[in-house]
């Protein structure tokens, strides 16, 4: 078996896997790893595709749409290669963009998953970071997830700025995420009740919980479309992503101080709410609400909380990202002066 499994998920994307996984074949040394495509229920050409054109590469596939979280932990489950690269199919990998992340694991066993530098896959060129991921994720005080790179929706270019060797982030991003197989599997996989958006950022957490650090290793970069599965300004990644950050927060927060950071977070949710109303964006609100109801369904389904709190270690969780974007006007990581 080779050392490193190289998995894409696939939904309906025939045209995605058309225009990047002949990248992903030509970029990845096939001495340390499989190229394999899990396939979650596609109902277009996306297996006659594979067949034809692509025969070199594995295939798995399911009999539905089991979501991004279930799909990979389905396809994890019958690989055990032991690392998993998870790479959307959007992602373009230049030429050794692999080694580089699976040297520094090797040469690192307290660290259990490593991210590329993320960079926008443009027509003209990829010269910005890209808002999934950037160069390393962190999550603030009231839990808002933003990176190096990108703060909420400002999202910078990319001159070198991040590339002062491995950097200890708090997530990684998932659309390209290298983690060590069995210990993915020992903290429970991706939350399949997530469905889809910030399930990575719950299994990073979880990651580090039991003890390992994750590292953004800028020796390799990889460029991402983004929005291939839902674009941006969708309702319906509006209720996911409001959704799945109560999840996020209750779940591995210890239960007094999750309890009451879920109160500010939900007077905050409150203020978007009426922020998508005053902007006539009348699904958006909808989806906040919605957001909210099926949390108190479904928090009922996670009773045992950690006795840690991650977000009071490193000076980029102590960070009031709200107030440094909005009051202060901080749209750089560097403008935030942590050290």
């Amino acid at each position: 078996m080779k050392q490193v499994a190289v998995i894409i998920l696939n939904w309906n994307g025939a045209a995605l896997l058309q225009r990047y996984l002949p990248t992903v074949i030509a970029g990845t040394d096939d001495a340390v790893a499989d190229v394999i495509v899990a396939d979650n229920g596609s109902i277009d050409n996306s297996l006659q595709v594979l067949q034809e054109k692509f025969p070199q590469v594995k295939v798995i596939t399911f009999d539905k749409n089991h979501g991004f979280a279930e799909g990979y932990n389905l396809a994890i489950k019958q690989t055990m290669y032991p690392y998993t690269v998870l790479l959307n199919s959007d992602v373009r990998t230049p030429q050794g963009w692999l080694n580089p992340l699976l040297d520094y694991m090797e040469a690192n066993p307290q660290v259990g998953a490593v991210m590329p530098k993320l960079l926008h896959d443009s027509e003209d060129g990829p010269t910005m970071f890209d808002y999934a991921g950037a160069a390393g994720g962190y999550i603030d005080c009231h839990g808002y997830p933003y990176c190096r790179g990108r703060v909420f929706e400002f999202v910078e270019d990319d001159h070198g700025q991040y590339d002062d060797g491995p950097k200890s982030v708090f997530w990684a991003t998932g659309a390209c995420l290298m983690v060590r197989s069995q210990l993915y599997q020992d903290v429970g996989g991706l939350d399949k009740d997530f469905f889809a958006h910030m399930e990575e950022i719950d299994l990073c957490w979880r990651i580090r919980l039991a003890g390992n650090d994750l590292m953004m290793v800028p020796a390799s970069q990889v460029y991402h479309l983004g929005g291939g599965s839902l674009a941006y300004g969708n309702p319906r990644k509006t209720y996911l992503n409001f959704r799945n950050n109560l999840l996020l927060l209750h779940k591995n927060l210890p239960h007094d101080e999750g309890k009451r950071l879920l109160l500010v977070r939900r007077l905050m949710d409150t203020l978007a709410f009426g922020m998508a109303l005053a902007k006539f964006h009348f699904g958006d609100a909808r989806a906040i609400i919605r957001a909210h109801r099926d949390f108190r369904k479904m928090r009922k389904n996670y009773n045992s909380q950690p006795t840690v709190n991650l977000l009071k270690q490193l000076p980029e969780e102590r960070v009031n990202i709200i107030t440094a974007h909005y009051l202060r006007g901080v749209k750089h990581f560097t403008d935030l002066k942590l050290y």
